[in-house]
């Protein structure tokens, strides 16, 4: 078990002795961690060593993967949320997603903010809530004159910055992020990177990253993940390291660690 070089008294989400499988493939092994409070955790590692696999399993994401199973416990806010009781669709409001590719619907911008909001049967001002996500999501001012116009018609990083609000405006505790500035020039990745130092103020965010530049700018912990190969020659990921950023980055406990951010690793 791989525990870190501090302790996290406040973990919103913790995951222990974790085993995620497709099929007969295990795909995670052993996996401890802890998730704080109101901090950026980033997950970083070479390709195939698990860490999307893992932060589809905070919100169930992978249920949608007929093959998926998940071992071990996962709880948020100490409630299991594998349990046969916890509605999914519910759970994803309190942890909302931000994927890889930008995805706003063929629907217009104000229509993209509300659209969860209104599947939730929200009860308050829809206007207001439109524009306080947009605004924390700083993209207010670049669009609050052309609400009625397609998401789609925005530039790649508008878009990004939209499917945040977008997950925003369900008024969730949790936000995961999966590269989410992989498809995206530097001027944009800036913007979100600036916007996701903004928003750790009010959620905790857990991004998967495989710039490591990025990670030491935006992330308060780090988890630094691996993979090996089994027989077969899939792959199967642990997590090696777990600790402040500035560990991670500065002092590594771990060799695979040291390599990795040195960019010796294999």
């Amino acid at each position: 078990m791989v525990t870190p070089t501090e302790t996290i008294t406040e973990a919103v989400l913790r995951a222990q002795n974790v085993n995620v499988y497709y099929g007969s493939h295990l795909a995670v092994r052993d996996c401890n961690i802890d998730i704080p409070e109101r901090q950026v955790i980033a997950f970083i590692g070479p390709s195939g060593c698990g860490k999307s696999t893992l932060l589809r399993c905070f919100n169930r994401m992978n249920d949608l993967v007929a093959s998926a199973r998940v071992e071990g416990s996962i709880t948020y806010r100490g409630r299991n949320i594998y349990a046969d009781a916890v509605d999914p669709v519910g759970l994803r409001s309190s942890i909302g997603m931000v994927f890889q590719k930008a995805n706003p619907f063929p629907k217009s911008i104000y229509e993209n903010v509300a659209w969860g909001a209104r599947l939730n049967n929200f009860q308050g001002d829809l206007d207001e809530l439109v524009e306080s996500s947009l605004t924390k999501a700083a993209l207010w001012d670049e669009v609050k004159d052309k609400l009625k116009q397609s998401g789609l018609a925005l530039s790649g990083g508008q878009q990004q910055r939209l499917c945040i609000a977008r997950a925003i405006a369900v008024q969730p505790e949790v936000i995961l992020m999966d590269e989410p500035c992989s498809a995206l020039d530097p001027i944009s990745t800036l913007k979100v990177e600036e916007l996701i130092h903004e928003l750790k103020t009010q959620y905790t965010i857990v991004i998967v990253t495989h710039n490591m530049q990025q990670a030491s700018r935006v992330s308060d912990w780090t988890a630094f993940f691996n993979a090996e190969a089994t027989q077969k020659g899939a792959k199967v990921g642990y997590l090696v390291e777990y600790a402040p950023t500035e560990t991670i980055f500065q002092n590594p406990q771990q060799e695979a660690t040291r390599d990795y951010v040195s960019g010796r690793f294999g």
